[in-house]
């Protein structure tokens, strides 16, 4: 009876969890003039974390914001 009871509760905590699932990549990137390089981490969310080309779609733009020109994502390491 008390675990009917709590199955609930424990499913509400548990599952944003595994919703909220991330990694981390390692990246390059590069700024023009004056040339400047980077070798930088990120956090992105576990659908970007699948191949290096989903990493690099999500990580690409987020980078240009801050006017960096992604290169490549070197690693892609999984939370946990």
């Amino acid at each position: 009876m008390l675990l009917r009871t709590l199955a609930p509760l424990l499913i509400a905590l548990v599952l944003p969890g595994i919703a909220a699932a991330e990694c981390t990549v390692h990246y390059k990137a590069k700024k023009d003039d004056p040339l400047q390089l980077e070798a930088g981490t990120a956090t992105l969310p576990d659908d970007a974390c699948t191949t290096t080309a989903a990493a690099e779609a999500a990580l690409a733009p987020k980078l240009a914001a801050e006017g960096w020109t992604l290169l490549a994502v070197t690693d892609i390491v999984p939370a946990g």
